[in-house]
């Protein structure tokens, strides 16, 4: 069948509307990073049932095809490696579909985006373990769970995949699948009935199957909350600190930044003049309008000052169920780092939680440049070493980095109380790409300075990102949201391998689901 016969027929399933097609299709299909061939077409269902027909067509047509979740990914998961695939876009599969407040879950399409589901539970006085990633007005629930997510609510409750109940998944011939109690035709009241079926659906950056339905567990809110950050003269102190507070288990989120990235964002709230945002934001979820005003104050330029001054520093949220107990928390959090860091005006995770997903201003550098991440979640034990090797990597390539623009910052994170999580910014000058243009709030694109096409720091930049990869991975690091960009199937054993395989072939045994992801 020829492309255009194909897109009348998925258009006989979805509606002509809902089939795009020509120069439309490249915004969708281009990811934070790049674009690699275009689809034929992008597809977007309005109901699951539609979506089993769309990927049974495709199958019966040997067409292979890949998944859109939120966009906001990097990892080249979604783009078409080869011509003549599909491309499904699914964010109109964005119900939710039933809170059950007393069996405790929430199930939802597969498009919902972590900043609704939020809005909808907090209503209720609601909330899921995990909470979504900072990009959560874009990111799905879907795709955080292909992907493998971290930040809101990781502390304390683990990655995203930690957070999933249920799924039910459409297979590469549109049969559906259901994991958990559900296999059972009961309740998704719980994951674990047997092997876990739910887990295995979790990270596959959709080479097992398109997640049509997910249900998470739901829990109280807590009613208080408070920010702390500290500044620390070095990365073996701050990573010290982590690995100290991750152990105890202290907090519901946290994140850390290096010096770079931490002036990139004053940077961007005030290229953003978001000034007045920022102090409603902070006001809007202090626990009183008192403390909400000293935060505000303390945004200031003194706050600034300190960023400006601090090699690393590390912000956490803590929660409890009074006052008492999140002050408790935090003196903890002071003894642990009596020694390791100064505490500094806690700004920076106050306006996080005042708006805890922001627009996508860091798809793009603070001075208009092109931006890529790449990270890995390495040992405690290797994580210095990495470090060390990290800088010295930089250090090489300065000359060549300074002349050509490219600068790199630093985020990072704790992975339950064994692992931490190094994730790496790259920054070059270069022209924006059509998603960029889609992405970024046009008020603030516009104000941005523009960069012509630099086939040349791209390229550095590009080899820069793997190389980095190929030494994070010589220090033992493993990795989310996989995709293409990260080796998985050449690490396996060979026991594992085959496994992962095997299942592969019985769910998808012409390979069209998201073909090379995960390296299957």
């Amino acid at each position: 069948m020829d492309n255009v016969g194909l897109a009348g027929r998925m258009a006989a399933i979805v509606g002509p509307a809902n089939v795009i097609t020509g120069e439309a299709v490249v915004a969708l299909a281009t990811d934070v990073f790049r674009a690699a061939e275009m689809p034929i077409a992008v597809v977007r269902p309005q109901a699951v049932e539609q979506l089993q027909q769309v990927v049974a067509l495709a199958n019966a047509e040997g067409v292979a095809f890949t998944t859109r979740g939120g966009g906001a990914s990097y990892t080249d998961g979604y783009s078409s490696r080869d011509e003549g695939q599909l491309l499904i876009d699914m964010g109109s599969l964005n119900r939710i579909l039933a809170i059950d407040v007393e069996n405790g879950h929430v199930t939802v399409e597969a498009g919902v985006t972590w900043a609704n589901l939020r809005e909808a539970l907090a209503a209720r006085d609601l909330r899921t373990p995990f909470w979504g990633p900072f990009s959560g007005l874009a990111a799905t629930i879907g795709g955080s769970m292909s992907q493998n997510t971290i930040s809101h609510g990781s502390a304390l409750y683990g990655i995203s995949a930690d957070s999933v109940l249920s799924m039910d998944i459409v297979t590469a011939d549109g049969s559906l699948l259901r994991t958990g109690p559900a296999a059972a035709g009961a309740m998704p009241f719980m994951r674990h009935y047997g092997p876990d079926l739910t887990g295995l659906f979790t990270g596959d950056c959709g080479t097992l199957g398109v997640k049509a339905r997910i249900t998470l567990p739901v829990l109280a809110r807590r009613p208080h909350h408070r920010p702390i950050s500290f500044a620390f003269d070095s990365f073996e102190a701050m990573h010290d600190s982590m690995r100290l507070i991750a152990r105890e288990r202290i907090e519901d989120t946290h994140f850390a930044l290096d010096a770079a990235l931490s002036q990139g964002q004053i940077a961007r709230q005030e290229r953003a003049g978001a000034t007045l945002g920022m102090a409603l934001s902070i006001l809007r979820s202090s626990p009183s309008l008192l403390s909400g005003v000293q935060q505000v104050v303390k945004a200031g330029v003194s706050a600034r000052r300190q960023i400006a001054a601090a090699k690393y520093m590390t912000h956490y949220i803590v929660e409890g169920f009074d006052d008492a107990e999140v002050r408790a928390r935090l003196h903890r959090i002071r003894e642990i780092n009596q020694d390791l860091g100064r505490e500094i005006a806690a700004t920076v995770p106050a306006v996080v939680r005042g708006m805890p997903f922001a627009p996508l201003y860091n798809t793009l550098g603070p001075a208009g440049e092109r931006w890529v991440p790449l990270h890995g979640n390495l040992p405690h034990s290797a994580t210095k070493d990495f470090h060390r090797a990290y800088v010295a990597l930089l250090d090489a390539r300065a000359a060549d980095m300074k002349r050509l623009g490219v600068w790199c910052g630093t985020m990072f994170g704790a992975i339950g109380s064994g692992g931490f999580l190094y994730e790496i910014a790259i920054y070059w000058p270069d022209a924006i790409t059509a998603y960029h243009t889609a992405a970024v709030p046009a008020d603030y694109l516009a104000n941005l300075p523009k960069h012509a096409e630099n086939p040349e720091a791209r390229a550095f930049a590009t080899q820069l990102k793997q190389d980095l990869v190929d030494l994070l991975v010589a220090h033992g690091a493993v990795h989310f949201q996989i995709g293409r960009a990260y080796p998985y199937a050449d690490r396996l054993e060979p026991e594992a391998l085959q496994l992962v395989r095997t299942i592969k072939q019985q769910l998808d045994p012409k390979g069209l689901a998201s073909p090379g992801n995960l390296g299957l």
